[in-house]
């Protein structure tokens, strides 16, 4: 038995560490494209690299949230309620901020490529800000319902109560299982439909479209298909408790492993999507990207040369 736990302890050991590896080279890498973004402000007047901005910051904080949330649960090292009731409320907002920022997104390049002449009109600054308050308002909607039945369904002293930090700690009826699953699967088939009705849109315009405007379509519509492929990751994530939960009732190390993968496939791989799709494959922020690195690593180069002659 003993032999067991040491084995388990190991493995969740190495699990940890990879773990931390990947969150850190994401943030770095998400932190030198924000930072990109704001040197130039063409990025932050144009509604595409707005949203994208955002995205970027989501990914951040849901990584270093559901990463804290992660080695609360290996290590079961228990909190306060209010601390988990915090942490939830982050990871459960920043769920839907991503997704939610990706589908505005692929309407963004739909409007781009099948509505042109409006499209200055209605993809503007003023727009994309009202877009990033009303996601957030739409991402809030879930945790606010969790959050209502638990504030109406306890007392004072739950709060104060220790446990490991877990969504399972504010499921209190049975009945919230089914309210939750309707309310993520409703996300779920508005986000699928617009992006299946944005793609075909795209697809009809590429098609029709000829000469350098039709390299520009196509190009516009891999970028959907790249989004579209990111969302899916993305909205598989919104299903993962509910597979999580059923596997945890039939053996614990099964669980370990599948949340494990779930982590690594459903959270850590749609966010290293973003920089590949607006930071190595949009040709403007990919430019300014070089141009900064380039600008980084020459001032490096005469510091040395510079201290090297004195």
């Amino acid at each position: 038995m003993a032999h067991n736990d040491s084995s388990l302890m190991r493995k969740i050991n190495e699990q940890v560490i990879v773990v931390q590896l990947c969150v850190s080279l994401f943030l770095c890498i998400n932190c030198v494209l924000i930072a990109t973004f704001f040197m130039k402000d063409f990025f932050y007047t144009t509604m595409r690299y707005i949203l994208f901005a955002t995205t970027l910051l989501s990914d951040c904080l849901i990584l270093i949230v559901t990463n804290l949330l992660l080695i609360l649960s290996y290590f079961g090292i228990s909190i306060q309620i209010w601390m988990c009731l915090i942490i939830f409320s982050l990871s459960s907002l920043y769920t839907f901020v991503t997704p939610l920022t990706l589908t505005t997104m692929t309407v963004e390049r739909y409007m781009a490529i099948c509505v042109p002449l409006r499209h200055a009109e209605l993809c503007s600054t003023r727009s994309a800000r009202l877009c990033i308050v009303f996601i957030h308002f739409l991402s809030s909607v879930p945790c606010i319902v969790t959050l209502s039945i638990v504030f109406t369904s306890v007392t004072l002293s739950f709060y104060k109560q220790y446990n490991v930090c877990a969504v399972q700690v504010f499921i209190l009826h049975s009945w919230q299982h089914h309210l939750r699953s309707a309310v993520r699967q409703f996300y779920f088939l508005v986000m699928f439909i617009t992006i299946l009705f944005s793609y075909v849109k795209i697809m009809k315009v590429a098609k029709a479209a000829s000469g350098e405007n039709k390299k520009s379509m196509w190009k516009g519509l891999r970028t959907v298909i790249l989004h579209a492929f990111q969302l899916l990751l993305c909205l598989i994530q919104l299903w993962c408790p509910f597979i999580e939960a059923a596997v945890l009732e039939i053996d614990l190390m099964l669980f370990i492993n599948v949340r494990y993968f779930n982590y690594i496939m459903f959270s850590l791989v749609p966010r290293c999507l973003s920089p590949l799709i607006y930071g190595l494959r949009d040709d403007k922020f990919y430019l300014a990207l070089k141009s900064n690195a380039l600008y980084v690593f020459g001032k490096k180069n005469r510091s040395f040369r510079c201290q090297i002659k004195l």
